[in-house]
Protein backbone atom coordinates (compact mmCIF):
# COMPACT_ATOMS: atom_id res chain seq x y z
CA UNK A 1 0.00 0.00 0.00
CA UNK A 2 1.32 3.45 -0.86
CA UNK A 3 0.58 6.66 1.01
CA UNK A 4 -2.09 7.83 -1.44
CA UNK A 5 -3.98 4.55 -1.11
CA UNK A 6 -3.64 4.69 2.67
CA UNK A 7 -5.00 8.24 2.61
CA UNK A 8 -8.05 7.16 0.60
CA UNK A 9 -8.74 4.24 2.92
CA UNK A 10 -8.21 6.37 6.05
CA UNK A 11 -10.66 8.96 4.71
CA UNK A 12 -13.38 6.29 4.61
CA UNK A 13 -13.01 5.82 8.37
CA UNK A 14 -12.66 9.52 9.21
CA UNK A 15 -15.80 10.67 10.99
CA UNK A 16 -15.47 13.90 12.95
CA UNK A 17 -17.19 17.28 13.24
CA UNK A 18 -16.70 19.53 10.24
CA UNK A 19 -14.87 16.86 8.28
CA UNK A 20 -13.71 18.34 5.00
CA UNK A 21 -13.15 21.79 6.48
CA UNK A 22 -11.62 21.17 9.90
CA UNK A 23 -7.87 20.88 10.39
CA UNK A 24 -8.15 21.41 14.15
CA UNK A 25 -9.56 17.97 14.94
CA UNK A 26 -6.86 15.94 13.15
CA UNK A 27 -4.13 18.23 14.48
CA UNK A 28 -5.25 17.72 18.07
CA UNK A 29 -5.64 14.00 17.44
CA UNK A 30 -2.13 13.87 16.02
CA UNK A 31 -0.51 15.44 19.06
CA UNK A 32 -2.65 13.30 21.35
CA UNK A 33 -1.58 10.07 19.65
CA UNK A 34 2.05 11.18 19.50
CA UNK A 35 1.76 11.77 23.23
CA UNK A 36 0.51 8.21 23.67
CA UNK A 37 3.59 6.91 21.84
CA UNK A 38 5.80 9.05 24.08
CA UNK A 39 3.95 7.91 27.20
CA UNK A 40 4.43 4.24 26.34
CA UNK A 41 8.14 4.80 25.69
CA UNK A 42 8.44 6.75 28.96
CA UNK A 43 6.84 3.89 30.90
CA UNK A 44 9.05 1.31 29.19
CA UNK A 45 12.06 3.39 30.20
CA UNK A 46 10.87 4.02 33.75
CA UNK A 47 9.28 0.69 34.61
CA UNK A 48 11.23 -1.80 32.49
CA UNK A 49 14.55 0.01 31.95
CA UNK A 50 14.05 -0.45 28.20
CA UNK A 51 15.79 2.13 26.03
CA UNK A 52 16.56 0.28 22.79
CA UNK A 53 14.20 -1.23 20.21
CA UNK A 54 16.15 -4.50 20.47
CA UNK A 55 15.11 -4.74 24.15
CA UNK A 56 11.37 -4.78 23.35
CA UNK A 57 9.39 -7.98 23.46
CA UNK A 58 6.88 -8.71 20.69
CA UNK A 59 3.90 -7.34 22.66
CA UNK A 60 5.67 -4.09 23.55
CA UNK A 61 6.75 -3.60 19.96
CA UNK A 62 3.22 -4.32 18.70
CA UNK A 63 1.72 -1.77 21.10
CA UNK A 64 4.12 0.93 19.94
CA UNK A 65 3.39 0.11 16.30
CA UNK A 66 -0.38 0.36 16.93
CA UNK A 67 0.11 3.83 18.36
CA UNK A 68 2.36 4.77 15.43
CA UNK A 69 -0.45 3.67 13.13
CA UNK A 70 -2.82 6.03 14.93
CA UNK A 71 -0.31 8.86 14.42
CA UNK A 72 -0.22 8.01 10.71
CA UNK A 73 -4.03 8.07 10.51
CA UNK A 74 -4.18 11.57 11.98
CA UNK A 75 -1.35 12.80 9.73
CA UNK A 76 -3.32 11.43 6.79
CA UNK A 77 -6.48 13.22 7.91
CA UNK A 78 -4.60 16.49 8.38
CA UNK A 79 -3.07 16.24 4.93
CA UNK A 80 -6.52 15.51 3.49
CA UNK A 81 -8.00 18.53 5.26
CA UNK A 82 -5.24 20.66 3.74
CA UNK A 83 -6.17 19.40 0.28
CA UNK A 84 -2.89 17.62 -0.36
CA UNK A 85 -1.78 14.13 -1.30
CA UNK A 86 0.17 12.16 1.31
CA UNK A 87 2.48 10.73 -1.38
CA UNK A 88 3.37 14.30 -2.43
CA UNK A 89 3.94 15.42 1.17
CA UNK A 90 6.22 12.43 1.78
CA UNK A 91 8.16 13.01 -1.45
CA UNK A 92 8.66 16.71 -0.71
CA UNK A 93 9.86 15.89 2.79
CA UNK A 94 12.45 13.42 1.48
CA UNK A 95 13.54 15.96 -1.14
CA UNK A 96 14.03 18.57 1.60
CA UNK A 97 15.99 16.17 3.78
CA UNK A 98 18.25 15.04 0.93
CA UNK A 99 18.92 18.68 0.06
CA UNK A 100 19.98 19.29 3.66
CA UNK A 101 22.14 16.16 3.58
CA UNK A 102 23.81 17.26 0.33
CA UNK A 103 24.50 20.73 1.78
CA UNK A 104 25.68 19.40 5.17
CA UNK A 105 22.72 21.01 6.94
CA UNK A 106 21.03 18.04 8.64
CA UNK A 107 22.22 19.33 12.00
CA UNK A 108 21.28 22.70 13.35
CA UNK A 109 17.99 24.44 13.85
CA UNK A 110 15.49 26.36 11.80
CA UNK A 111 13.00 25.25 9.20
CA UNK A 112 14.77 26.79 6.23
CA UNK A 113 18.34 25.54 6.46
Amino acid sequence: MNFSEYQKQASVTAKYPGQGDNFTYPTLGLVSEAGEVADKVKKLSRDKNIHLPSELNDDQRAELLKEAGDVLWYVSCLVTELGADLDDVAAKNIEKLHSRLDRGKLSGSGDNR
